[in-house]
């Protein structure tokens, strides 16, 4: 059966980052207004003008490089970091008069982009180094710091550390959410090879050991070995025999979780009547009680619950006595499919169902309720020591063709 992988990406960062690229641009823009509309303040406009044309260069050349955390390197944080410093230690010789009057710097809150670069690329730690470099700056560059001056220094600090902190958290979740989904679909990889095993070899051993006992001799002993094989095999499954089918990795565009597809091999699911996959199991032991009209589902759905169906009848036949009689019973609602599985067998003592799913034996946990659960549906099994035992199996109508 072929397999297909798609990749799915789960990341609270990426958006970050294109709140970066656009706060870059439109604090561009800003610094260019002030300067445009403040120019006859500067004692030296060419100063200013140099430092904004390279500015706007920059920045609109390395937007790829605020894309995301794989392209933002090290060396370019280093770079950005140092036009920023540069353009706050030249607003002096631009306008002498910004050391006593608290005015913008030449590159204004863009300064800040630099700072939030780092903390969303390496966390609070490397936000709390690129801001102490612009706190450091923008006191240099005041010469006699002001009240306003430590304020909003301070606050650019806490800001780009909490923003980094924050994004420290949120990769933390993805990859603890990554992992969440790896050990889910191992899970249920796993079931769902269980339910294949025992719907075959392990019913197949089962039934070599009971013969075998039964014929004595020779086969007694091939019977035992069966039996001994079937129990191994149960351990391997009920101990996770299968390999994750979905990994993560922490990559720079977040978490990332490859799904591994097995499609079907009939090509797209099409409606199919589920009367005609039950009607096999009516015979003179058997009972069959359907509607006149097709019960139209889908057809992994219709596979899925008549396989649960045989799991339920295959029980009935192990435990239940050759003698034992079965009823199905098919309800098709507006809203759910139920199918009823009842025998008059000698039911199921209390406790039983809880030792067998401890033994390994899945044929309750795994081949019925597994199947059921994984198409949103429910089994529910009542027994009565004596008095037989009923399995009801539903699943709702949206996994039914419209």
């Amino acid at each position: 059966m072929a397999r297909r992988e798609r990749v799915v990406r789960m990341s609270v960062e990426l958006p970050l980052w294109r709140a970066l690229t656009a706060y870059r641009v439109l604090t561009m823009v800003y610094a260019v207004l002030l300067f445009v509309f403040t120019r006859q303040n500067f004692e030296r406009p060419l100063v200013a003008a140099g430092f904004l044309a390279v500015l706007v260069v920059w920045t609109l050349a390395t937007l790829p490089k605020v894309a995301n955390a794989a392209r933002c390197t090290r060396g370019f944080l280093a770079a950005d970091l140092t036009v920023a410093l540069t353009g706050i230690l030249l607003t002096p010789l631009a306008d002498a008069h910004a050391q006593t009057h608290d005015g913008p710097t030449l590159p204004s809150i863009w300064t800040a982009g630099s700072v939030l670069a780092f903390a969303i690329k390496g966390g609070w730690r490397w936000a709390g180094f690129a801001s102490s470099f612009v706190a450091v700056a923008n006191i240099v560059e005041r010469g006699e710091p002001s009240r306003d001056t430590f304020h909003n220094v301070l606050l650019v600090w806490v800001a780009s550390i909490a923003i980094g902190y924050v994004v420290e958290v949120a990769r933390a979740s993805e990859r603890t959410l990554a992992r969440a989904l790896e050990i889910e679909a191992a899970t249920r990889e796993r079931e769902r090879l269980a339910r294949d095993i025992h719907d075959s070899v392990l019913q197949v051993l089962a039934m070599v050991q009971r013969r075998g006992t039964a014929l004595g001799g020779e086969a007694a002993e091939l019977g035992r070995m069966a039996g001994e094989q079937e129990v191994a095999l149960r351990s391997l499954v009920a101990g996770g025999l299968v390999p994750a089918s979905r990994v993560s990795e922490d990559e720079s565009q977040g978490a990332v979780v490859r799904i591994v597809d097995v499609p079907d091999d009939d090509g797209p699911a099409q409606p199919c009547d589920l009367r005609t996959l039950l009607a096999p199991h009516a015979g003179a032991k058997v009972t069959l009680s359907e509607p006149g009209a097709p019960v139209l589902m889908d057809a992994p759905a219709a596979r899925e619950l008549a396989a649960a169906v045989g799991a339920a009848l295959d029980n009935v036949n192990r435990h239940a006595g050759p003698d034992a009689q079965a009823w199905i019973l098919v309800e098709d609602w507006p809203d759910e499919v139920i199918v009823t599985v009842r025998d008059d067998g000698p039911g199921i003592a209390e406790g039983r169902l809880a030792q067998a799913e401890g033994e390994g034996r899945l044929g309750v946990a795994q081949s019925i309720r597994g199947r059921l659960r994984d198409l949103g549906g429910t089994a529910e099994l009542l027994s009565v020591p004596g008095q037989g035992t009923e399995v009801e199996l539903r699943i709702p109508r949206g996994k039914a063709a419209e």
